[in-house]
């Protein structure tokens, strides 16, 4: 079970204190998958008509209208984390509801328009449901249970909401992966909190519970718990088995309104025996509806019609931008403000002088060349170049410590093993590349030792895997560990190695001396801890980690670990914690040395 309480609330009282003043900012470099559009649509019922409804660029997802009908509320990045803002129908009277740098998502208004129910992670690090009193600005904590609580919605008559949770769940991987699956069910309560009652069963996820017009029923989509990683990997969906159901919330009584393969997500009641969704099956999708007709189709993404059943809002961009290539250097919202976070994709890594970054170029997914070249760019996002084309994916660059040489991954990488990877070195201008392995087993994801003398990366075999190193003047290799091992990271003072290991069930952060003595485990956290990264001056690690979970039902998005935040801890694996707190998904960092960030002033 998943808890966090002081970590978190150090980190935004760290960023709260800074707010306004001139830092020292030391800049990583992080892959994020987000999208670069997301903007809010609103339409008649079935799509058609579709209009802007806020003005800007901002990313603004998740919307719903409050049950007059005069108001839309939700989530938007527009001031760096997400908070919560509502907005007349016709796009005018923007109005911020909620100022946290925790995230704040999901919103429902209640009948009256008083309160406002949401989804937060401003106590735990995992979502929790809150109220807002819009009156006086107070707010409470309603479940405050281990785990991640969803997508609140009020009931009619305001005594009560439904709500999506994977409370009790401990963490599991998909079947033959390392990314998790997501069981949670559907409950009930009071509006303050009390009496929570379960209405669904084991097995399925069961999600975004909306209620009938007359408070009898709640209706909800549902798929397996082992589709829930196909369900947001786009070639995987239109084979994933899912179904929209309702269920007499007192009595239990089902009833399936929708079936069969494809997703079908976002249920609600548009009518008294009718109910639209959002039907999904890869790079498009449609508005559907319990009667067999069928709406728009496009980059549709969280449909949520209004009360009346007339009118649609619903989130545009999300499914084509979350993969689009882009460069390097976006800002990207953190916790920490002495940490400066740079958008970077394709396993960055930072020269020793700060001044290029290499990646792994990423040319779209999906597509044949996608990870098979290395592109160098300026750390301000300027003058890429591609310096190698590989056969096969070419992946996890790092510079050596003067800055001349390459090293990295060239083959089958992942779930691709199988096939032979050699580590590669090749001169930053992007010639004399040649193998510094070989052999059939695959070696990937090298480290280059400070002195520059030796190598560390990866090997597995079906029948051996573990760290090696190999020196570079003779090519001589010896054996790190043994063990179901990754993404070794040789520490800047030369004194360990950091890397992840399978162990007891999830990954965690382990270092050892580079002879092999004196292993330590540095986390322990249920969920993932994975690709670590050492700052510039070695005394601390950044990693990603899955701890918190979900911060929202796994099938509403299409980001393979949208649970992956990035984190920090010092050498010893003392002083964890989370250095992003967002719905999309962080990892392969990379740290640059600390540079003088000083205040903008006017020019005379």
């Amino acid at each position: 079970m998943r808890t966090m309480s002081m970590h978190a609330a150090a980190g935004w009282t760290m960023l709260l204190a800074f707010s306004g003043a001139a830092i020292a900012q030391e800049r990583i470099f992080v892959d994020q998958w987000s999208p670069t559009e997301s903007a809010l649509m609103i339409a008649d019922a079935d799509g058609s008509n579709p209009r802007k409804l806020v003005a800007g660029s901002e990313r603004d997802y998740n919307a719903s209208f409050s049950f007059d009908g005069t108001w839309v509320v939700f989530t938007s990045e527009r001031h760096g984390s997400a908070d919560i803002f509502r907005v007349r129908t016709d796009g005018t009277g923007l109005e911020r509801l909620t100022d946290h740098p925790a995230f704040d998502d999901q919103a429902a208004l209640s009948p009256d328009g008083r309160t406002l129910a949401f989804a937060s992670t401003r106590e735990t690090g995992s979502t929790d449901i809150h109220l807002l009193d819009l009156g006086t600005g107070s707010v409470r904590n309603v479940t405050r249970a281990p785990g991640g609580d969803y997508r609140p919605n009020w009931s009619p008559d305001g005594s009560r909401l439904a709500f999506s949770s994977d409370r009790g769940k401990a963490p599991r991987f998909a079947a033959g992966r390392w990314e998790h699956v997501h069981e949670a069910s559907v409950h009930v309560m009071r509006a303050d909190g009390s009496g929570v009652r379960r209405l669904t069963s084991d097995g399925y996820l069961a999600g975004s519970p909306k209620w009938s017009t007359d408070g009898r029923r709640l209706v909800f989509y549902e798929v397996a718990v082992a589709d829930t990683f196909r369900a947001r990997w786009l070639p995987d969906q239109a084979g994933v088995d899912s179904r929209i159901v309702s269920v007499d919330v007192a009595t239990g009584e089902r009833t399936v309104h929708a079936t069969g393969r494809g997703l079908k997500l976002s249920p609600q009641f548009v009518g008294p025996d009718r109910v639209g969704y959002l039907a999904k099956s890869g790079p498009s999708a449609s508005l559907a509806f319990s009667d067999g007709s069928t709406g728009a189709t496009g980059d549709i993404g969280n449909p949520s019609w209004s009360r009346d059943g007339a009118r649609v809002v619903y989130q545009r961009g999300p499914i084509a931008t979350i993969a689009r290539p882009r460069a390097p250097g976006e800002k990207l919202q953190g916790i920490d403000a002495t940490l400066d976070l740079r958008y970077a994709s394709g396993f960055p890594a930072v020269s020793p002088d700060g001044r290029r970054l290499v990646v792994s170029e990423r040319t779209g997914r999906g597509r044949p060349d996608d990870r098979t070249s290395l592109a160098v760019w300026s750390t301000d996002g300027g003058e890429p170049r591609r310096i190698f084309r590989g056969d096969g994916s070419v992946m996890s660059p790092q510079w050596s410590p003067d800055g001349e040489w390459i090293v990295f991954g060239m083959g089958n990488y992942f779930l691709a093993r199988t096939r032979p990877g050699r580590v590669m070195l090749v001169r930053a201008d992007g010639s004399d590349a040649h193998a510094i392995t070989q052999g059939a087993g695959n070696a990937g994801f090298p480290s280059f030792s400070p002195d520059g003398t030796q190598v560390v990366y990866r090997y597995w075999t079906d029948t051996a895997g573990g760290l090696r190193i190999v020196t570079l003047a003779d090519g001589a290799v010896r054996t790190l560990t043994t063990d179901y091992d990754n993404f070794p990271g040789w520490s800047p003072r030369g004194d360990r190695i950091v890397f992840s290991r399978l162990a007891d069930g999830d990954f965690d952060i382990f270092t050892v001396r580079p002879d092999g003595t004196d292993l330590r485990q540095l986390t322990t956290a249920p969920g993932n801890d994975s690709h670590p990264a050492w700052s510039a001056d070695g005394a601390h690690i950044l990693f990603s980690s899955s701890r918190y979970g979900f911060k929202d039902e796994a099938p509403l998005s299409d980001i393979p670990q949208a649970y992956g935040e990035l984190f920090i801890m010092d050498a010893d694996g003392s002083g964890q914690r989370a250095l992003t707190d967002n719905r999309w998904e962080e990892g392969t960092p990379a740290w640059v040395p600390a540079v003088s960030t000083t205040p903008a002033t006017a020019e005379p």
